[in-house]
């Protein structure tokens, strides 16, 4: 009968913390460059809610990535679930990182995202809160998952034998099974004089040569 392996079942707090984080900085990426304005934490404008198309391919996008994949992470109990929500918050980390400088292919040479407002320190900050330092911290929480759950033993999984050929099968069972003694045919059991009967008269039988018999000389009558 051949056993069917069952899911490699992990424990759902394996995922949970790293998945929480991941989730609140892919929310904080997509909603950042709506709500930035607000606090002057802005790149490309000044106004809130400002919806362009570049933010939903640099921001929201990625952001979305990161959210769902920290909610896989957070809600996994199995490795092939908590592997698949980790590549797609890597997914989200990662066009974080490399998105502006990718934007500049289709925007003439410039960085879709706009310009950073501010000062020299403010103009850091909202370079790394918007993207690097976001899609950062993304990519090294999912990478970390990634490498846990494959060093994480596997257990709860059903082992499938493995199918025996014929000659092999015949071969083990003759080593299992254990040879008789032999002995030569013309090698007969050695006897001692403890082994051999007595008679009633308690005098030892008589050996036999051929058709006669020896036996002792009794004592003749007078």
């Amino acid at each position: 009968m051949r056993l069917r392996p069952r899911k490699r079942v992990i424990s759902r707090r394996r995922g949970a913390p790293a998945g929480l984080l991941i989730l609140l900085l892919g929310a904080w990426g997509a909603l950042i460059p709506f709500i930035g304005p607000y606090f002057n934490y802005q790149i490309g404008t000044t106004q809130t809610w400002d919806w362009t198309v570049d933010r939903l391919w640099l921001s929201i996008l990625p952001g979305a990535a990161a959210v769902l994949g920290g909610l896989i992470l957070v809600a996994s109990t199995t490795r092939r679930s908590a592997f698949f929500g980790s590549l797609l918050a890597l997914a989200g980390g990662l066009w974080f990182i490399g998105g502006p400088s990718t934007s500049m292919l289709w925007n003439g040479g410039d960085p879709a995202t706009g310009a950073a407002l501010g000062d020299t320190g403010t103009r850091v900050l909202e370079w790394i809160g918007f993207f690097y330092g976001t899609g950062a911290l993304i990519t090294l929480l999912a990478s970390y998952e990634l490498g846990f759950m494959a060093a994480l033993p596997v257990t709860g999984e059903a082992v499938v034998p493995a199918p025996v050929t014929e000659p092999e099968g015949r071969a083990a069972r003759e080593a299992a099974v254990p040879e008789p003694a032999t002995r030569s045919a013309t090698q007969e059991p050695a006897t001692t004089q403890d082994d051999q009967p007595t008679r009633s008269d308690g005098q030892p039988p008589a050996r036999r040569r051929g058709r006669r018999f020896l036996r002792r000389p009794t004592a003749r009558r007078s």
